[in-house]
């Protein structure tokens, strides 16, 4: 029988999906593998019947530069009771599977490596190698590698948000953007720059004080009124997901926002759009200010994750790809592949990347660091105390909008 490897998608899908997975069944089938793509995620080894088949060059061919993912992804993460009563061994021996390859971010390459210990523990080694997948690009690769996915996703929210900002140019209004990254704030920051957004907020922001909605509010008042001094009208604020996790859910529900809750009383942000969100607690703050402003919500989100890769992309994943069987063939396992700026690969252990939980930490964004300094620097719009004496026109007490002053970065 042919030594087979398997490969798996796990989590939601970013750009590049197809290329990663394609790429590895070419490389692997003409080598003399057997390929085989399992549907369904991690859910597929705790079934009795589970959903994979045979990826041959036609199939490859044809689906590598492709939006999405060919095979089912899910977010199934066992719990030791699925290891002990539903783990699907045989459909490892009995096809001789070598290899397991997991695309996907933190949770999947640590699964994976629970997998690998179980299958060893039961006399059955196999090596298993991740391929690092997140359009919010918080996995902590070297040297600011960014996580394949990322620079699409980046450069469809920013054609997004570029006819947005052009909208509110056209309309004399103002746009409440909220992109997709629910622990780091990379994809809204990389928008922001790319579209000369006045104003971005990012959860690394508030390194130096508690993040509150009233900072937020005024952080956006702050970019609006500088405008205003500057006879600009318009403009677009972009928001990331996460600043509103990272919210006391306490003051989310002292706005009187309607939404649901989940059994803790903690808002269910996952069901809901964060630029409606912000919309609703934002425009009654302005109208107390007595600041009139035409102001629309928009959601950039899902519409980033399924579209074509871009070339970077498209490279990226084949060097990724070719190195899952470089690693492979090195004797690797228990790792995740990183391509280095020539193009070589190299192994990440994920025992060294882990924290004590098993959790491999998110990458945040240096918020210190030259890309967002300069970018807060020299393209966003705020107050600050040279322009105290035009923000009296609209507010009686300017300083409490001072960019810096709220944040703590002086």
């Amino acid at each position: 029988m042919k030594d087979s490897i398997l490969i798996l998608c796990g989590g939601g899908p970013a750009p590049g999906m197809n290329a990663v997975v394609f790429t590895i069944a070419k490389t692997f089938m003409f080598r003399g593998f057997r390929v085989m793509g399992l549907h369904g995620g991690y859910s597929g080894l705790f079934s009795k019947d589970p959903q994979f088949e045979d990826l041959d060059f036609r199939h490859a061919d044809a689906y590598f530069n492709r939006g999405g993912s060919y095979l089912a992804m899910s977010r199934f993460k066992p719990s030791q009771e699925d290891f002990d009563k539903n783990f699907n061994l045989g459909l490892f021996t009995d096809n001789n599977i070598k290899l397991l390859v997991t695309v996907g971010g933190d949770d999947t390459a640590s699964t994976a490596n629970r997998i690998a210990k179980f299958l060893r523990e039961k006399n059955y080694p196999i090596a298993n190698i991740h391929v690092p997948k997140t359009i919010d690009n918080d996995l902590p690769l070297p040297g600011n590698a960014p996580t394949f996915g990322f620079n699409s996703a980046r450069d469809e929210g920013a054609h997004i948000a570029r006819t947005i900002y052009e909208d509110a140019r056209t309309a004399s209004s103002w746009m409440l953007v909220s992109a997709m990254g629910r622990s780091a704030g990379h994809l809204a920051l990389g928008i922001g720059e790319a579209t000369h957004s006045p104003m971005t907020i990012i959860p690394e922001m508030f390194d130096r004080t508690k993040i509150t909605l009233d900072k937020i509010i005024r952080l956006t008042i702050s970019s609006i009124i500088k405008r205003k001094t500057l006879g600009i009208p318009y403009g677009t604020v972009i928001i990331a997901e996460g600043v509103f996790h990272d919210l006391d859910p306490e003051e989310i529900k002292a706005t009187g926002v309607s939404m649901t809750y989940d059994e803790h009383g903690h808002p269910e942000l996952g069901k809901i759009s964060k630029a409606v969100l912000f919309n609703d607690i934002l425009t009654p703050e302005l109208r107390k200010i007595g600041l009139s402003v035409k102001m629309r919500p928009v959601e950039i989100g899902y519409d980033v994750r399924c579209v074509d890769p871009v070339a970077y992309d498209l490279s990226y994943c084949t060097e990724l790809a070719m190195g899952v069987y470089d690693l492979y063939s090195k004797g690797e396992t228990g790792c995740m592949v990183y391509i280095d700026p020539l193009g070589d690969s190299h192994p990440l252990y994920l025992k060294d990347l882990q924290n004590a939980d098993g959790k491999i930490p998110p990458r945040r964004v240096n918020i210190m660091g030259g890309v967002a300094q300069n970018y807060y620097r020299y393209i966003c719009h705020f107050i600050t105390p040279d322009s105290y004496e035009a923000a009296k026109k609209y507010v009686s007490n300017p300083e409490d909008y001072d960019f810096r002053k709220i944040l703590n970065w002086e």
